[in-house]
């Protein structure tokens, strides 16, 4: 492992099972799912169920204090309170922060869409919420969420579809590592929106029941949305700040196998290599890890996909894995800062999170946690996630013992 590594010292989420942390870890250790009917998203397709976080846009506005009428987007709102939550647990206010070189990573895809969607009419007809056409891009929406907290020297935006957020995390640990950021906040941030829905209903992948991740009677995904980030910094810069880890990131992987624009490839090349860097870049051994928080989406390509990566790695001894976007949809562009929240819980609170839907194990595929379990040890614990395109990143947690910690006191 490095002999400096990268921690986490602050997480903040918000998504269809919670809109905090405490929030969500109760959720999660009940086993419940927040997928449910459209509630928020104006769309005529209201026949599937979806992950749609709790609160409406002036529920969320009235508690960030934004005043009625301030132009805003779904993706920024969520993306706020999910900062406000990762910044204060991490302490990383302004005066602990001075004359340090912070950065703010945030993944998404849809940006502003949600708003200039519903008004793209409007545009065409004249002057009318043309305010809203600024908010559009992907930048936008990062540059909304970073002007709540007045602390960041540096704003980039990864986009690649659903591995976004894990990219954002992974442009961070190398930017801490190359000295170019003392601290680094990083993840993402994705409202549902029409162009979502319809685009992957035109793609033939969306379950109109609940989804059943590696159930053999798979049929698809539900769409979430929610936003999630990790304040991260080097482990010396962290006991400096007198501000005590939460976890390690020990290592991370990026493969892209670019064998089809939306489909993954039949044996799992992009994600082997992925989990397989990120076991490398630690000096982990495959046995070593005691918990995958799959991609898992819950379609009939994605599950056996990566099942047959997970085999490939591990052999017979797959680590217990469960899908949490049987809880929470899938969130997107924000999944891997999210399930990276739901995996360091995981690990704090030792318990193994449910796969929930499952009651038919695929022939030859890997059984999933189907209950939340508790009385689990998570030393180490990937988290997966999956772009199209092929673009495929997994992130290994490290579970600091009180070596890892005092050891870099001296």
């Amino acid at each position: 492992m490095i002999q400096d590594p990268v921690v986490i010292t602050g997480i903040g989420i918000i998504s269809a099972i919670g809109n905090d942390v405490v929030a969500t870890l109760d959720t999660l250790k009940r086993g419940e799912s927040g997928i449910d009917m459209i509630k928020y998203l104006k769309t005529e397709h209201t026949e599937f169920p979806v992950g749609e976080v709790k609160m409406s846009n002036e529920e969320m506005e009235s508690k960030l204090g934004i005043a009625t009428g301030t132009t805003t987007t779904r993706t920024a709102l969520m993306g706020m309170i999910a900062l406000d939550e990762a910044v204060e647990m991490a302490r990383l206010d302004a005066a602990a922060t001075a004359g340090s070189d912070i950065a703010f990573i945030s993944g998404t895809t849809v940006g502003g869409m949600d708003r200039s969607e519903q008004h793209y009419l409007d545009f065409l007809a004249g002057d009318s919420f043309k305010e809203y056409i600024s908010t559009h891009d992907c930048g936008a929406c990062s540059e909304m969420i970073a002007s709540k907290h007045d602390i960041f020297s540096f704003v980039a935006t990864p986009s690649t579809a659903c591995s976004s957020a894990a990219n954002s995390i992974i442009l961070g640990a190398n930017m801490l590592l190359t000295g170019q950021s003392n601290v680094v906040v990083a993840g993402g941030s994705e409202c549902i929106t029409k162009f979502h829905l319809n685009g992957f209903n035109t793609l033939m992948i969306l379950d109109r029941e609940h989804c059943r991740p590696f159930d053999e009677t798979r049929a698809g995904l539900n769409l979430g949305e929610g936003a999630a980030f990790l304040v991260m910094e080097r482990m010396s810069h962290a006991l400096g700040r007198n501000v005590k880890p939460l976890v390690i990131l020990a290592g991370w992987g990026n493969a892209c196998d670019a064998f089809h624009q939306t489909a993954s490839s039949d044996d799992g090349e992009g994600a082997y290599r992925a989990m397989k860097q990120a076991l490398e870049k630690a000096g982990v051994k495959p046995e070593q890890v005691k918990y995958i928080n799959a991609h898992g989406t819950g379609t009939p390509n994605n599950d056996i996909s990566e099942t047959h990566a997970m085999q490939r790695l591990f052999g017979d001894s797959v680590p217990p894995v469960s899908s949490t976007k049987s809880s929470t949809g899938h969130t997107t562009s924000a999944s891997g800062s999210i399930e990276s929240v739901i995996t360091i819980l995981a690990m704090l609170n030792d318990f193994l999170p449910a796969n929930l839907g499952f009651k038919t194990p695929i022939e030859g595929g890997v059984t999933p946690v189907a209950k939340p379990t508790a009385g689990a040890d998570i030393d180490y614990a990937l988290c997966n996630s999956f772009g199209f395109g092929g673009n495929d990143s997994s992130l290994l947690y490290m579970k600091p013992g009180s070596d890892d910690v005092e050891g870099r006191k001296s």
